[in-house]
């Protein structure tokens, strides 16, 4: 009598995986790198507070007493809540906010290492998504993760290709943020 209840026990169980197992294989969608779900593009606007500019800054150096170590800036965190637009114009409507920091990772170049959050609340879409990933600054296209998000992008993954746009001096740049997204939900 065990033995058979034991028999009829494992051939449910073994109904039931095969029967979450068919599910998941069901919803599982094919990702292809020529055909993102979601794609965008969104422009980056960080002005670096100077002392002077509090009512414009949107971006703070925060170091020890020190300094940063070298010419390099190597281990100064930067703090940020930069406007996102859909054109390169810093004047535009924000469409999200970038909110976040960034933190220069090597003494013999320019380098950053980013975590950010785009906070989206608009017509067009609600929710954020989480942006992280090595910023190696000497490179005309870098790329950062889309790590997740919520709202409308609920656990999307896909990638952030960074573009510099514009600079003037240390107080001022823009990047072209190309997002293309591959999980979608």
């Amino acid at each position: 009598m065990a033995c058979k209840a034991f028999t009829i026990s494992l051939l449910c169980f073994t109904i039931m995986t095969s029967f979450q197992a068919t599910l998941a294989f069901a919803n599982n969608k094919a990702i292809s790198r020529d055909k993102p779900c979601k794609h965008m593009v969104l422009y980056f606007h960080n002005i670096m507070y100077n002392g002077t500019n509090q009512a414009n800054a949107t971006s703070i150096k925060i170091h020890d007493s020190h300094g940063a170590l070298g010419p390099f800036d190597f281990g100064t965190l930067v703090v940020f809540n930069d406007p996102m637009t859909a054109d390169h114009q810093l004047l535009s409507t924000p469409v999200a906010r970038a909110q976040g920091f960034y933190f220069y990772d090597m003494k013999d170049n320019y380098n950053a290492w980013f975590a950010l959050t785009l906070v989206f609340n608009s017509t067009e879409h609600k929710g954020t998504m989480s942006i992280m990933g090595d910023d190696i600054i000497a490179l005309e296209e870098r790329d950062l993760a889309v790590v997740g998000g919520t709202g409308d992008f609920f656990l999307t993954r896909g990638i952030a290709t960074l573009r510099k746009n514009a600079v003037q001096g240390i107080e001022y740049f823009s990047l072209q943020m190309e997002i293309k997204l591959y999980e979608c939900y």
